[in-house]
């Protein structure tokens, strides 16, 4: 089926650049947490928390709303007339948006809590304007399916962004003997999007630019659910980065257990980086198996999330069995927050099983049901990180995000379950995620504190464990490594 396999294709590049870029940018923590201390760090990771939201804010749902317009029946014969009504409006918000924040830099910075900062919340203003105003350009590729060109301009910018860092950061101080600055991290973001903007031209002429007020009327009232789904999602992520220097006690100590925070959280985004491939990966490969061979598509939603939490359990087993290793990531003066590593993942993990879970709304156009799971994860954010932080500091906002997805995960499937019933093994998927803990738990437990000879013994218990669910699933691993189909027969 030639569609599926274009769409497969597709979203394998899409998601090489996403998973590629994501891994680039994740290598810049080890230079940032060597050359600034806790304190600085926290900074970063504070500000950025903030153009993650603002990012959400500014592009107001309007790239799904392009999706949907351009394939409306309405519009369809003229997608441009979408494309330069949803660029004139988030041109003329992020502009306005940037404009306010210039004008108003000093009273922003003091809401922030970053006195004696204004170029770097300037600069990530400037930042978060053209990544808005990008996002359409982007989302025209994509509907144009572009996507080697979407991906070689993604991996451009990031791979700018790093060089920049490099030189700024690591080579110009050794080369003259300066202080590495923070304000050169924001600057190589800005230099960076500025550079995106610039050869994104060709996407930006050649067609009338015209504003149809019908139109984007109609593209707000469809997209504000979006926002609103996108505001909590990523509140649910970012919130706690945000409240944790308001919160704690001892306010000369916040940014550092930010920071802290922040750097270990990066460890475990090893977990979003894997699931963001399985994601891109492996469900297109579920979906166009189970239309070829006919089966029925709630049986592919099962069998995708089965080898979800398999994998995901795997990714798990891994970074705990070699965090040893994985810990020298960070600077040792942030050791003191691998504890947090652990829930992090757990958290991500339940994120990812609410992702498999969301497919039964969005086939059945509820999405508005999403919206409604992201708000009660986001009270359930807030109201812990209230409780905690100020007790058990950055732990607090690890066990808020464990809190908050797992409640997403379990309202998710129960209503899933009573409006789009889905045989989930769910006996088994929980027999799973225990028993992963339980290994886990036991390799502390026989730890013998020579850390190569624990290495080894965790190497051989994570051979075992893979064999064994081979052996459970009936997946023939030579087969996979021959690239040919995976031979799973039905269990019994």
């Amino acid at each position: 089926m030639p569609g599926i396999k274009s769409l497969a294709k597709d979203t394998a590049i899409y998601g090489v650049s996403s998973i590629v870029g994501r891994f680039l940018n994740w290598c810049l923590v080890p230079l940032y947490t060597i050359k600034f201390p806790a304190a600085e760090y926290g900074i970063v990771n504070y500000i950025y928390s903030f153009t993650a939201l603002t990012l959400i804010v500014l592009i107001y749902g309007m790239e799904t709303g392009f999706f949907r317009f351009t394939s409306h029946e309405r519009y369809e014969q003229d997608p441009m007339r979408v494309y330069s009504t949803s660029l004139i409006s988030l041109a003329v918000t992020s502009s306005l948006f940037f404009l306010a924040v210039m004008l108003f830099i000093k009273p922003v910075t003091t809401l922030m809590e970053c006195t004696g900062h204004e170029d770097y919340v300037a600069m990530m203003a400037a930042v978060v304007a053209i990544d808005a105003f990008t996002s359409i350009p982007f989302s025209y590729l994509r509907y144009r399916k572009r996507a080697l060109r979407f991906a070689s301009l993604k991996l451009i910018s990031i791979g700018l962004n790093i060089g920049l860092n490099l030189w700024w950061i690591l080579i110009s101080p050794w080369l003259l003997g300066t202080e590495p600055s923070l304000r050169y991290i924001f600057l190589s973001n800005l230099i960076s999007s500025g550079a995106t903007l610039l050869l994104l031209r060709p996407e930006l002429h050649g067609f009338r630019w015209r504003f149809d007020s019908e139109l984007w009327r109609r593209m707000l009232s469809y997209s504000w659910p979006l926002l609103v789904l996108g505001v909590a999602g990523i509140m649910n992520q970012t919130l706690g980065n945000i409240l944790l220097p308001h919160l704690v006690p001892d306010k000369a100590t916040a940014m550092a257990q930010l920071g802290i925070y922040g750097a270990n959280q990066k460890i475990a985004i090893v977990m979003v980086m894997f699931l963001q491939a399985f994601r891109f990966a492996y469900e297109p490969f579920i979906f166009a198996q189970s239309r070829e061979r006919g089966e029925d598509k709630r049986r592919a939603y099962s069998d995708a999330m089965k080898y979800f939490v398999i994998f995901a359990m795997l990714i798990f087993l891994v970074v705990m069995f070699y965090l040893d290793i994985l810990k020298y990531f960070i600077s040792p003066n942030y050791f003191s927050g691998l504890k947090v590593v652990p829930v992090i993942m757990v958290a991500e993990f339940f994120f990812g099983v609410f992702f498999n879970l969301s497919v039964w709304y969005k086939i059945t156009d509820r999405t508005v049901w999403g919206m409604w799971f992201s708000l009660i994860g986001l009270i359930v954010t807030v109201v812990l990180n209230i409780l905690l932080v100020p007790r058990i500091g950055y732990m607090g906002c690890a066990l808020a995000a464990l809190a908050c997805y797992g409640v997403m995960m379990l309202a998710s499937y129960f209503t899933g379950q009573a409006r789009y019933p889905i045989s989930y093994p769910v006996g088994r998927l929980t027999a799973y995620f225990c028993a992963t803990l339980a290994v886990w738990a036991l390799t502390v437990f026989i730890s013998t504190g020579h850390q190569w000879l624990d290495m080894g013994v965790r190497t051989i218990i994570l051979a075992i464990c893979v064999m064994a669910v081979c052996r459970i699933e009936n997946i023939n691993p030579a087969a996979l490594l021959r690239h040919r189909k995976p031979s799973i027969k039905p269990n019994r």
